[in-house]
């Protein structure tokens, strides 16, 4: 190429990157409305959103269920899978911010037609052969933005995937603690029944032994037979429960439905402690939070994109190689051949095609906008919803403990009571049957108080996703560190 084209390319060049300029709006995150403290907190406690919060129930068994269900969980695999697709797609929009370059060579034999338009050169071969090798680039000047814009969103995007499988974890491990708490709360229950049967049978033998031998009548017998049979057919139910939650486990698990093994009763399980925390903090927190400001991220700069095809396209285009009909002389200097080109695509009449992809990217915005102060806004009501849940929970368990107590001393009074003779059987039936509802109310709630915490630690998110993670295989984005 001669220097005199040389220095015009070079001059082109720099003219067109320092006048190079990014349309659209920068991002600036939106103003929030944060609580400035939660209605209800609880008092002197440690801030733990950043642990294991699960390992705190002391159950070894829950704890070997969540590293599983973090390997072999399909919804989590599938989040996974898509961290990759969007690194793909990342690096193909970066990747047009910058020249490509490729090469062509070509070798063949050809014969003009002496009765064409195209004569054959006088004095050439007819047929002849022809040797061809080039070197080609191409730049589309990203002079306005277009393309930087388009990796700012595709990086956002990418972020936000990120941020998609945090959530999945997060909703996993919650939901996989929940589910073996489920499970133990049934056996408590199932426990409960199958003694209450077994005690009822007990009574049910005794009266038909009775009442054979003229000592009762037949009304104290059905009122028995019927206690025994409704204590009987509780049990199918749980049981039935209990197979449908370890499947539903199981499936979490990444397992094909199966048991689920045991590890403490409910009993024995330790109360995790309440995190700590103050509403700003969920901002930065809760992944899911995190995804949606980044969907506003990439929204925000598609408007950029759309802005960008109201100006020119400017390229850069070149080629230089060798052309030959003799393969020996194909590299030789009078071989030579070359071009180069700026050429510029302006718009001048679109009927409003740019334009409503501008009024289109601009609503976008706006829905990304709404959809990022709703999520924040969710994310509130949820931690302020699971804080009262626990402090309520607490209080029902409390007096449900204190009526359980009374019920037992009640239930063994009324029986001492029929067994001298001063009562009917119908106030051992209503002791006992108060006894039986209250203990099985008493299991679920203390259920709930436990699903209460796990609610209170999947709300306010936190650094025990990061815990979680450590199993897991790392990320393109967790290896970088940073996404260039």
């Amino acid at each position: 190429m001669p220097k005199s084209a040389t220095r015009i390319l070079c001059g082109v060049i720099l003219a067109l990157l320092t006048g190079c300029m990014t349309v659209g709006p920068d991002y600036k995150r939106p103003a929030i409305d944060t609580p400035a403290a939660w209605r209800f907190e609880e008092k002197e406690v440690r801030d733990l959103a950043d642990t294991a919060w699960w390992q705190q129930f002391k159950d070894p068994v829950l704890d070997r269920l969540v590293s599983p269900a973090l390997q072999e969980n399909k919804d989590l695999l599938i989040a996974t899978a898509r961290i990759e697709e969007f690194f793909g797609r990342y690096f193909s929009t970066r990747g047009e911010q910058f020249p490509s370059a490729g090469g062509n060579a070509d070798a063949f034999r050809q014969r003009l037609s002496e009765r064409s338009s195209v004569q054959p050169i006088a004095g050439k071969d007819n047929p002849y052969n022809q040797y061809e090798a080039f070197l080609n680039a191409g730049w589309e000047i990203d002079f306005w933005g277009k393309f930087r814009r388009a990796t700012e969103a595709t990086r956002a995007e990418l972020i936000g995937t990120e941020e998609a499988r945090r959530t999945v974890v997060l909703t996993l491990v919650s939901a996989v603690a929940a589910a073996y708490l489920d499970i133990r709360a049934l056996d408590k229950q199932l426990e409960i029944t199958q003694r209450t049967a077994n005690s009822r049978k007990g009574t049910l033998e005794l009266f038909q032994l009775q009442f054979q031998n003229g000592i009762i009548s037949e009304v104290d017998l059905s009122q028995a037979e019927s206690e025994y049979e409704d204590a009987q057919a509780r049990i199918p139910d749980i049981e039935r429960a209990i197979g449908q939650t370890e499947n539903a486990l199981s499936v979490l698990l990444g397992r094909n439905p199966g048991p689920i093994p045991r590890g403490l009763p409910l009993d024995e399980l330790v109360l995790p402690a309440v995190p700590a925390g103050v509403p700003s903090e969920l901002l930065e927190r809760r992944p899911d939070i995190l995804r949606a400001e980044q969907t506003l991220i990439a929204a925000n700069a598609r408007i950029g994109v759309a802005k960008s095809l109201y100006f020119p396209t400017i390229s850069l285009t070149g080629a230089f190689g060798t052309v030959s009909t003799d393969l020996s002389s194909l590299f030789t200097a009078s071989s030579r051949a070359w071009n180069f080109g700026v050429p510029v695509s302006v718009p001048l009449f679109t009927a409003g095609r740019i334009g409503g992809e501008v009024k289109a990217a601009e609503a976008v915005q706006q829905q990304a906008l709404y959809g990022y102060q709703q999520t924040i806004q969710n994310a509130f009501r949820e931690v302020d919803d699971a804080l009262l849940d626990r402090g309520k929970s607490g209080q029902r368990i409390d007096a449900l403990s204190r009526q359980l107590k009374a019920l037992r001393n009640y239930a063994r009074l009324a029986r001492m009571r029929y067994d001298e003779g001063y009562t009917s059987f119908l106030e051992v039936l209503d002791a006992e049957r108060s006894l039986f509802n209250v203990e099985l109310a008493h299991t679920a709630s203390q259920n709930v108080l436990f699903r209460s915490l796990i609610n209170i630690y999947k709300s306010m998110g936190g650094g025990w996703v990061d815990q979680a993670e450590q199993g897991l295989p790392a990320q393109p984005v967790m290896e970088a560190g940073f996404i260039p």
